[in-house]
């Protein structure tokens, strides 16, 4: 008998470019049990909302309501297997900020080159 393998949820519907987008990614970085449960999940193997829970001090209710706000900013994603959800690491937005910060890096380094040459070129 085959076992049918869960359609995993994708719950972000920004674009990925969009500044609503970035920002909800950040917010949903921005404390630290979700930083530890994306840590957990980055290992690729997906996550009952029990094995989450286990070794933490926090309540199954309390990670339920962190790994929801890694679902909408998109990081994580959602498995239905029966009564059960696994969660599973999306890396797709973290790339995306990774490219934001970039641009905003290389915007700021032109910007300073542009300085430093306005006030070498003054200066003399």
């Amino acid at each position: 008998m085959s076992r049918r393998i869960p359609k995993l949820s994708r719950k972000r519907q920004r674009a990925p470019d969009s500044p609503d987008a970035q920002a909800t990614i950040f917010a949903a970085l921005g404390d630290g049990t979700r930083l530890a449960l994306i840590i957990r999940l980055a290992g690729g193997q997906p996550y009952s909302i029990s094995q989450l829970t286990t070794g933490s001090r926090l309540t199954r209710q309390a990670i339920t309501k962190h790994l929801r706000v890694l679902e909408r900013a998109g990081i994580v994603c959602c498995a239905h297997s029966g009564r059960e959800s696994r969660f599973k690491f999306n890396p797709q937005p973290m790339i995306e900020v990774k490219q934001y910060l970039d641009h905003i890096s290389d915007q700021w380094d032109e910007s300073l080159s542009r300085l430093k040459s306005l006030v070498e070129n003054d200066g003399g």
